[in-house]
């Protein structure tokens, strides 16, 4: 290990790897305001923030919870469909407060699709983020309305009925949660994002 009065210790997110500083800086040098997606395992964040002298400033944010609280959605807060209706939200309300692009930041591409259904809920939203046409799998629109989630949940009913019981018993527990009709409620929630939050 290098030691001596030249040697300084990098910084603590570089050596644990969760932050490029060089391609940070190219993003703040756009002075452009930056996208971020992060997904946990239960939830999704999606921000606008602008880059500013002594710190950043969030001009939008959405969390997956209000979705429930606000939105008629009463599905996991975590999964694809979830995410593309957070994105939709603050791709909205970003368009509403006169944001009309953006560049992503995506940090650490973790959870993969849901942060790019987050993104293609962004860009539905009517803002301008650059990107290229095969950044997006082709079986995402799929996966976005949550009709992956419907079909498996009616091979299975069909062919394994107690497996079923157990992937499915948070769904089923609820009221009105019927995971073969997912779709329904995934529709119902962006129709009430976009007459509530109009653009």
């Amino acid at each position: 290990m290098a030691k001596g009065p030249r040697h300084s210790k990098p910084l603590r997110r570089r050596s644990e790897g969760k932050t490029n500083y060089h391609k940070r800086l190219r993003l703040l040098k756009s002075k452009k305001i930056r996208s971020t997606v992060r997904a946990s395992n239960n939830h999704i964040i999606v921000q606008f923030i602008e880059s500013k002298f002594g710190g950043d400033k969030i001009l939008i944010d959405a969390n997956s919870i209000e979705l429930k609280k606000k939105y008629d959605w009463n599905a996991n807060t975590g999964n694809i469909p979830a995410a593309y209706l957070t994105g939709y939200l603050a791709g909205v309300r970003a368009k509403n407060n006169k944001i009309k692009d953006a560049i992503l930041d995506l940090g650490l591409f973790y959870h993969q699709n849901r942060v790019l259904a987050a993104i293609k809920g962004i860009i539905d939203a009517g803002i301008e983020i650059p990107y290229r046409e095969e950044f997006f799998p082709e079986n995402l629109t799929e996966r976005i309305n949550a009709s992956h989630i419907e079909n498996y949940a009616k091979l299975l009913k069909k062919e394994d009925n107690e497996k079923y019981q157990k992937i499915f018993s948070g769904y089923l527990k609820k009221e009105n949660l019927n995971p073969e009709r997912l779709k329904d409620v995934f529709n119902k929630s962006l129709q009430v994002i976009k007459s509530q939050v109009k653009s």
